[in-house]
């Protein structure tokens, strides 16, 4: 210990990090395993029901939202119900991508998501499309009103 004039050197304070690295660590398992995806975050008003119906959570999901621009298509975007939508562009990339989600499993739910603008002949060809892909089940998503409303 080196003396300065007259008194000795204390030791400076130490922090010790192992366990603020086992703190983040656990952290970060924490937050990856409770992480939920949005498959599909499309803004759309939805037509209006009184039927409730519980839909399946890993369902594949198609939506079908108006043009920004009155002269541009429709946008269509397709998601597995585990992962981020997708856009497709004709209908039958829409039958292949169903075909695909069937061959894995031939029970897999659809859920179609329309914005209520879209003329309905747009929704019939999609729907046109999933039993042309041999899909089994096939929900149609709405706006829920309870008695208050």
């Amino acid at each position: 210990m080196g003396l300065i004039r007259g008194r000795e050197r204390k030791p400076a304070g130490q922090i010790f990090t192992a366990s603020m690295a086992d703190i983040v660590f656990l952290l970060l398992v924490f937050f990856i395993v409770t992480y939920k995806v949005e498959v599909d975050r499309t803004k759309m008003d939805l037509p209006d029901t009184w039927i409730r119906s519980k839909v399946p959570e890993k369902a594949a999901v198609i939506s079908i939202a108006p043009p920004d621009d009155i002269t541009a298509p429709l946008t269509v975007r397709v998601s597995t119900g585990e992962e981020m939508s997708l856009p497709v562009s004709t209908t039958e990339e829409v039958v292949t991508f169903a075909s695909t989600e069937v061959a894995r499993d031939p029970n897999k739910e659809f859920i179609i998501k329309a914005d209520e603008q879209v003329p309905y002949e747009h929704v019939d060809a999609v729907l046109d499309a999933l039993k042309q892909s041999k899909v089994k089940n096939i929900y149609l998503l709405s706006e829920q009103k309870t008695v208050k409303d």
